[in-house]
């Protein structure tokens, strides 16, 4: 696969912008709310929050 690297467009900084604006404002609402949120981090799924359900070992569901 050739790959090369192009500078984004502004308006495609702006729509990025956009969508990392929504998600911390989400994952900040479910802060204040206690609840938790589930990411991808590291090439690993991470439960965050205060009420991360206890949760079998991922390969254990497959």
């Amino acid at each position: 696969m050739n790959s090369t690297k192009n500078t984004p467009s502004k308006k495609s900084l702006l729509m990025l912008n956009a969508l990392k604006n929504a998600v911390n404002n989400e994952l900040e609402k479910k802060r204040r709310l206690g609840q938790y949120a589930v990411l991808w981090e590291n090439d690993q799924i991470i439960y965050t929050g205060e009420d991360t359900p206890n949760h079998q070992d991922e390969d254990d569901l497959h």
